[in-house]
């Protein structure tokens, strides 16, 4: 079971990569006003959201502590980042507002997960 965990870790953090990476790609656009939802932002918020679950149910089903209020606010900001890609998706240009909230709640999420003991 510890490996099956240790894998959905790491596609875990493949999708906050490729999320956070979508953000940083476009960071010459923001001056200009040009940024939008990439594919990697839509594909790595659902990434994050199902191996999240997984992790949450692998952990708890092998008898490891599981914190569900932490869970419960991550999955909640998550949710409030799905919400922003999955809206923006579509557009060919997105306003530089909602391209920064998604970084800041992809880090808010990170912070998260590292600090909250």
């Amino acid at each position: 079971m510890g490996v099956l965990i240790q894998i959905f870790v790491v596609l875990h953090l493949v999708g906050v990569a490729s999320l956070l990476g979508g953000f940083l790609t476009q960071m010459k656009q923001i001056k200009g006003g040009n940024t939008r939802v990439t594919p990697a932002m839509m594909h790595g918020a659902l990434t994050m959201l199902v191996t999240g679950l997984a992790l949450v149910g692998l952990n708890d089903g092998s008898g490891h502590q599981v914190d569900h209020v932490k869970i419960g606010v991550k999955l909640v900001v998550l949710l409030v980042i799905l919400g922003l890609v999955y809206v923006n998706r579509g557009k060919e240009k997105v306003s530089t507002a909602v391209t920064g909230s998604i970084a800041l709640l992809t880090l808010a999420n990170m912070c998260i997960a590292v600090m909250w003991n």
